[in-house]
């Protein structure tokens, strides 16, 4: 259970609450223990989904298996470590023969950031944000850099730039806009 307590204003210090507000912190701990909820009750409906199929000598073939190492994803309320919970799935593909695996609808292997803050990334650069400023922009607001450094923001811009140049040339002749 989170407790909120007061600190007298002179022992209170930049250390006590170490990116924003003791407002912003709380709100981190909350998705944090939210999203573990989440991914904990997502990995259980698929272990109990299987819990009558068994090998040979009667042990089930979809069982949890700890965590996975910490990782910190940025979400609209800050940077959030997660510890996604593991499972070991036994069974295999008859036609293709590998292993069947659990991959979390909630936080796939490869998200480091929500999509909403993805999103928000071009608009930032449509409106003038230069690629050094990226990553102050979302400390400030974030509590982070959500993983932003100029190679990526480098990246990310040629990206958009090929988009755009891909989608000026298309042929409008055909469709009729109001």
């Amino acid at each position: 259970m989170l407790k909120v307590v007061q600190v007298a204003e002179e022992s209170q210090s930049a250390t006590s609450v170490p990116s924003g507000s003791l407002l912003d912190e709380i709100a981190r701990a909350g998705a944090r223990r939210m999203l573990a909820a989440a991914l904990r009750a997502e990995a259980d409906a698929y272990i109990n989904q299987f819990l009558d199929e068994r090998d040979e000598d009667g042990h089930r073939l979809v069982v949890g298996n700890g965590h996975a190492e910490p990782r910190t994803v940025t979400c609209a309320a800050g940077a959030v470590e997660v510890r996604a919970p593991r499972v070991n799935d036994k069974r295999t593909d008859e036609a293709t023969g590998e292993r069947k695996q659990f991959r979390s609808a909630i936080l796939p292997a490869w998200c480091r950031r929500s999509p909403k803050i993805t999103e928000v990334l071009p608009l930032l650069y449509l409106h003038g944000l230069s690629g050094g400023d990226f990553v102050p922009a979302l400390e400030s607001f974030l509590g982070t850099g959500a993983g932003l450094s100029a190679s990526t923001v480098t990246r990310l811009t040629e990206q958009w730039q090929d988009e755009q140049r891909a989608f000026t040339p298309r042929d409008l002749s055909q469709v009729d806009y109001v």
